[in-house]
């Protein structure tokens, strides 16, 4: 499905390629590890200006992750109750705090070149707003929270987001939705540093849905907000030839 691109808009600018289409990949569920390692491949590739830029949408396996700057006290569950509940812990290079991600919840990895790394807060803004009009079109009432990164239900975060900026101002790391994820494992944490507030679901607001039901729709309000035709892409087209025959880069052990 190709998602056409309508008229320009604020965030389009971001982009150091406005205009230029964005490959849109449907991974389905993917270890998280197997997914950083193409986001890596990717970066590498539009920092070598080649390429072009992409928008994975997945789901992954249980698994906490920490920013650079968590605390790894966030993690509350001890190593037998995260092996109980077969949830992996692993130190990533996005921003933020740990947060969580599961079957059930709709993540989304941009990997886009942007024009200027001075335009990153103005990034995290736009990815605010294409969940804020995904979550409109589907009648749900979110908003942002003074102060916070992600999109709110009330006092409760349905979306977060964490961001990595590498050199030559490409992105990685992204979103999550809460679509319809076990809750309980937020539990295990304390979600993006935060003490304060609660997270939601669509699932706990009430709605019978799954990631793949809302896929569609936060495909047409991403295209919407960065004014970009999104074409759906093979994963084993999403990198240049050249680059795709190179072996992944080593990753971190998960612990």
């Amino acid at each position: 499905m190709t998602f056409s691109r309508p008229a320009p808009t604020p965030a389009a600018s971001l982009r150091r390629d406005a205009g230029a289409p964005i490959a849109l990949a449907r991974l389905g569920r993917v270890g998280y590890l197997d997914a950083w390692e193409l986001q890596k491949a990717l970066v590498a590739a539009r920092q070598a200006e080649r390429g072009t830029d992409a928008l994975l949408l997945l789901e992954h396996p249980p698994v906490y992750t920490l920013g650079k700057r968590a605390d790894r006290s966030h993690v509350l569950f001890d190593p037998d109750e995260l092996a109980a509940r077969g949830i992996e812990v692993i130190d990533v290079d996005r921003g933020g705090d740990v947060t969580y991600h599961g079957p059930g919840q709709l993540v989304g990895y941009p990997v886009l070149a942007l024009a200027g790394v001075r335009g990153v807060v103005d990034y995290v803004r736009a990815l605010e707003e294409v969940l804020l009009q995904a979550l409109a079109a589907l009648g749900v009432t979110a908003q942002r929270v003074a102060g916070y990164t992600g999109v709110w239900v009330g006092g409760e975060k349905i979306a977060a987001i964490g961001v990595r900026v590498a050199s030559g101002g490409v992105t990685s790391h992204g979103f999550a939705l809460n679509v319809a994820p076990e809750l309980s494992d937020f539990t295990g944490i304390v979600p993006c540093g935060i003490t304060d507030r609660g997270v939601c679901s669509l699932a706990s607001l009430g709605m019978d849905v799954d990631p793949m039901t809302v896929i569609d729709t936060v495909a047409a309000a991403f295209g919407e907000v960065f004014a970009a035709t999104l074409v759906d892409t093979p994963r084993d087209r999403l990198l240049p030839a050249d680059d795709a025959a190179q072996p992944p880069a080593p990753h971190p052990k998960a612990s």
